[in-house]
């Protein structure tokens, strides 16, 4: 079945069609929930109601711009909707200024310890690493998708590239 036969049957609310689509992109959006979120059980929790979500609006999908682009759009939203609605982004007191990149000797980490330290992240820090440093959004777009100011942004951002550096550097000290 072609992309758009596919689309339209979900339109069309058919659960086969569903189903399908389901199958096609769960490992990618999976992918995406996993990062925005603090575990894998939480991941699934977002990529079903994303998936739920994509259902519900695929009706609106005009076939302008990629359809995998616009379920990630989704996904993203759903997520950050989630967080936002539970109340996990409320703004920090620190001030850091200026962002400033913080560098580490270490770079032998492995990718998944990587992920795993930013999924023990505090949700704010999270957030907005990942779409910052991950998806390449401004602070403007994030402080716009979190509903914090720009300067919550910048430092929810170093406080949690701190975080990390602390940790990995705490991992190559229990290795060496």
């Amino acid at each position: 079945m072609s992309l758009e036969e596919l689309i339209a049957n979900c339109k069309k609310g058919r659960r086969k069609a569903q189903e399908e689509l389901y199958r096609r992109y769960s490992s990618i959006l999976f992918g995406i929930c996993l990062k925005y979120s603090r575990n894998k059980t939480e991941a699934e929790d977002n990529l079903h109601d994303s998936f739920m979500t994509i259902y519900d609006k695929i009706g609106q999908y005009n076939f302008k711009g990629s359809f995998e682009g616009w379920m990630k759009r989704i996904t993203v939203n759903t997520v950050l909707q989630k967080y936002r609605k539970e109340r996990h982004l409320d703004v920090v007191s620190e001030n850091f200024g200026e962002v400033e990149d913080i560098e580490t000797a270490h770079t032998d980490i492995s990718l998944a310890t990587l992920l795993r330290y930013i999924q023990e992240l505090p949700n704010k820090y999270r957030l907005t690493f990942n779409l910052y440093v991950m998806d390449g959004h401004s602070h403007k777009e994030i402080s716009e998708m979190l509903g914090t100011s720009t300067g919550t942004s910048k430092s929810n951002l170093a406080r949690a590239r701190m975080i990390l550096k602390e940790k990995i550097e705490k991992e190559n000290i229990n290795i060496a």
